[in-house]
Order: C-alpha cells, then sequence, then structure tokens
C-alpha cells in the first residue's frame, strides 16, 4: 500500500478545518510572521467561499454545484501551498508553530550513510575489435539502504604479454566511478593482444568503498 506523502488532506473537510486554523493562527501571528494583509484577505475569502459550498446538503447538491465546490477547494488548496512555500518554510516560524499549522517540521537529523559490505563481479564481452563491455553483477552481502551502494569504482589495468599479472585489485593503477552496471572501455589499437584486468568496488553516497570483489581479466581483440 502506497503511503501518501501530502501534507494537505485530502478530505474537503478535514482541507476545510486546516484552513480555518491557519486562519485563527495567522491573525495572531500577524506582527511577527510579516505577512501582507491582502494575503490574509484572499486567503478568508477562499475559506468562506468554500464553506458555502460545503453548507449544501447532501439532497440539494447536483453535478453543477459539486463541480462549484471542487473549484472552491481547488483554489483554497492553491492559496495554502503558495502560502506554505513563501512564508513556512522559514524563520521566524519555531517547530511549534509548524505543528500548530499542522504541519510536519523538517527533520534535522541526519540518518547516517552505511558503508559498503557486498561485492560485485565483472562479466567481460567482446563488443568490437579494440574493446571490452563489462556487466556489473552482485555477488553477496549487498546492503538494502540504496545510499550504500550509490555507484561502482571500476579500477583496471592492461599488461603486456611479459608483464606480471595483478594478484588483485589493489594492485589496479588506474580507475573511474559509474553508476551504470554496463560499461564499454575502448582500447588503442597498439593495446590488441594485452591482457586487461578488472576489479570493482561499491561506493557509497559519502565516496567510502566497499571490499574488493573478484578479478576479471580478458585479451584486448
Amino acid at each position: 500500500m502506497v503511503q501518501r506523502s501530502d501534507w494537505l488532506p485530502s478530505a474537503k473537510s478535514a482541507q476545510f478545518e486546516m484552513a480555518q486554523n491557519w486562519s485563527r493562527i495567522i491573525q495572531s501571528k500577524w506582527d511577527s510572521w510579516d505577512m501582507p494583509e491582502s494575503l490574509l484577505i484572499t486567503f478568508d475569502a477562499a475559506i468562506r467561499a468554500a464553506e458555502v459550498e460545503l453548507l449544501i446538503p447532501l439532497s440539494e447538491r447536483n453535478a453543477v454545484t459539486n463541480s462549484r465546490m471542487n473549484v472552491r477547494f481547488r483554489e483554497l488548496a492553491a492559496i495554502m501551498r503558495d502560502m506554505k512555500r513563501r512564508y513556512f518554510y522559514d524563520p521566524p516560524l519555531t517547530e511549534y508553530d509548524l505543528v500548530s499549522l499542522g504541519l510536519k517540521p523538517k527533520d534535522t537529523i541526519s540518518t547516517p550513510v552505511l558503508d559498503p559490505t557486498g561485492q560485485a563481479e565483472v562479466t567481460i564481452t567482446y563488443p568490437g575489435r579494440g574493446q571490452l563491455a563489462l556487466r556489473i553483477s552482485h555477488v553477496a552481502g549487498t546492503q538494502r539502504d540504496a545510499r550504500a551502494y550509490y555507484g561502482y569504482r571500476i579500477y583496471y589495468s592492461i599488461y603486456d604479454s611479459n608483464e606480471t599479472l595483478p594478484e588483485s585489485g589493489v594492485d589496479l593503477r588506474k580507475s573511474k566511478f559509474t553508476r551504470r552496471k554496463t560499461d564499454l572501455f575502448t582500447f588503442l589499437p597498439v593495446d590488441s593482444g594485452k591482457t586487461a584486468c578488472f576489479c570493482v568496488r561499491y561506493e557509497n553516497s559519502k565516496g567510502a568503498a566497499g571490499p574488493w570483489g573478484p578479478m576479471a581479466m580478458a585479451i584486448i581483440p
């Protein structure tokens, strides 16, 4: 079930009650909140117009009155959203001011970003001459928090036939960051026949890296 995240109630009766509450509070906070008088006049007029529609008995409502009520409440909602955006985000409003208005104060306590604990491995394919395509996939232990595996750091190097190949990703000399699970490496013609080595580590949204994944090697075509 999807949770509704809108601060404005969906029911018209609840919207009307919130608007009335706002009007009372704003009048008591007029001087300190520095809001223009014209805004409150427009706001109160919209409240009265919405109230007129709400007071129509159900037995007397029809398609025309229902349409008119929808228009009045859309106008009231537009004023309230604009008012919140322009006057309720910044001081002098306090946390208890926002609560009194029926709004949720901003959460100022940041949730820590976990370090990656999972590993990623590489599958290599050969799309064309001088090219190697990497597909990155999970090995095990991936954090559920998406910020913990924000992207991938691909470590790589190429080696001549007479060079000693690396034993782990720690020995690789170059790296690039990507958020894609596929990446294409295009090498120079003179690199054809050399061995390309790759190793991937997860990085979180703060740049902290996880454990090294398994090495992958391929001859550059």
